[in-house]
């Protein structure tokens, strides 16, 4: 008879108020020695930036090059650029009839590969997207279907071509007329990834930084530690270290908040009480780093791949309106700059930008290569896609949409090599990133035609 693993692959760390999912431990799958390990699932994500790239600091000068001497772009990622996989030439999806909307179209069509009907165009109407058709498939193996990240408000007040608000600033979609909200708050989704629960009676925290959450559950930690192999307790280690870390950085960043809404109700040091609480704002702080708010989603994104809790996720780094970077050493908005008619100066702009966005994505996916999992890492058994909706910002090219795909997918996609010819569509990647993860398609999704073979092992 098959020997049963030592811990059950749901098993969770529980405290008063709070349940911590664990990631996968050897003992999940091995109770004897030279038992094979558990097999990990695949997860599939998505990060977006929007208004494209600066073509010739974006795409590699050729194969030979892509590893050894990559374009300015793609520095943050040379650590782990064997992990990923870069194609040239897949085409995004024509807008006609909608040529006076391309900022609309540019995120709402990155997942659905589909326009919108033009016939309700005050309404939402496009397809379900990508992300929602794998959470539709492998959402019941998890307590989250999907994720949905954010790093500023989904809310935009233009509707240019008579489009619903809403396209500017979703890209997933759960029904053709359902566009899911994206959480832009960390400690809202540290709240999901922990399943805190107030006790009954007891009324909500008002202050979000009493809210030290790891510690319910460490208890149940030592005494599963003693359990454990040498090599899972290395592992355990590893991820509460990493649970503790984003709980202090999200606590230092509400902090921020917490002090920026003081200011701006005129609150002072020298007259503050306790009892001071004015509304505070999600939002970054006016001067704040966006990459300290960008990491922290990241990390909270590689938290709920590592421990099951989700295997899909969308993350919206930007949308298409007004954002700046003046960590970058200027304020100008990223919109503003794009329409740079090839002035040096504005084209260094959206340059830094996209090398910015590009090192966040980099951020998450070495994250995930130094998190053991199974004979792997959690990169190997993941499958993450970066990229924009534009090809060009200043002239609103599609042509040549800007996509990195990082992880090996559970060994179904080969990595380390840049396409430069690659004839294909978005719905065509799309549907080839769904069919590396086993999602099977009962119906072409959007403008597909086709798998793109080039990207498979096999």
């Amino acid at each position: 008879m098959p020997s049963k693993p030592l811990l059950d692959r749901r098993t969770c760390l529980k405290g008063l108020g709070a349940s911590l999912a664990l990631p996968l431990l050897d003992s999940m799958g091995r109770a004897e020695p030279g038992a094979k390990a558990a097999k990990p699932p695949v997860r599939l994500g998505f990060m977006y930036m929007p208004h494209g790239v600066i073509m010739d600091r974006f795409w590699p000068k050729s194969p030979d090059t892509f590893l050894t001497a990559p374009p300015p772009a793609l520095e943050p990622l040379k650590p782990v650029l064997k992990q990923c996989l870069m194609m040239k030439g897949v085409a995004g999806v024509p807008i006609a009839p909608f040529n006076g909307a391309p900022h609309a179209l540019e995120l709402s069509t990155w997942l659905t590969a589909k326009l919108p009907n033009a016939t309700r165009r005050n309404r939402i109407d496009i397809g379900i997207s990508a992300d929602q058709i794998a959470a539709n498939y492998v959402g019941g193996f998890t307590s989250l279907p999907s994720l949905e990240l954010a790093t500023m408000p989904q809310t935009h007040k233009e509707n240019q071509e008579g489009l619903n608000e809403g396209y500017y600033s979703h890209c997933s979609f759960s029904t053709p007329t359902q566009a899911l909200p994206a959480e832009i708050n960390p400690r809202a989704v540290l709240d999901r990834l922990f399943g805190k629960r107030n006790r009954p009676g007891q009324a909500a925290q008002a202050d979000p930084l009493d809210r030290q959450m790891l510690d319910l559950v460490l208890d149940g930690a030592r005494d599963l530690r003693k359990r454990l192999p040498k090599l899972d307790q290395e592992k355990l280690d590893e991820y509460l270290d990493s649970v503790r870390s984003v709980e202090r950085r999200i606590a230092t960043i509400e902090h921020r908040q917490k002090e920026a809404a003081l200011a701006k109700a005129g609150i002072g040091a020298a007259n503050r009480k306790s009892t001071d609480t004015p509304p505070i704002d999600v939002r970054i702080p006016e001067g704040d780093k966006r990459s300290e708010y960008m990491q922290v989603m990241c990390d909270l994104n590689v938290l709920a791949f590592q421990t099951d809790t989700t295997r899909v996720s969308t993350y919206i780094g930007s949308t298409p309106n007004g954002v700046s970077y003046p960590e970058l050493g200027f304020k100008n908005e990223h919109h503003s700059v794009t329409h740079h008619n090839n002035e040096a100066e504005k084209v260094n702009k959206v340059a830094d930008i996209t090398a910015f966005n590009v090192a966040q994505f980099a951020h998450m996916i070495k994250r995930m290569a130094a998190i053991r999992e199974a004979d792997g890492t959690l990169l190997d058994n993941c499958i993450m896609m970066w990229g924009s909706g534009l090809e060009d910002g200043d002239k609103h090219t599609r042509a040549n949409l800007p996509f990195i795909i990082a992880g090996g997918g559970g060994g179904s996609i080969k990595t380390g090599r840049f396409l430069p010819d690659v004839k294909a569509n978005q719905g065509d990647l799309l549907t080839t990133l769904l069919a590396c993860m086993g999602v099977p398609l009962d119906r072409p999704l959007g403008i597909a035609t086709k798998q793109i073979k080039e990207i498979m092992t096999a």
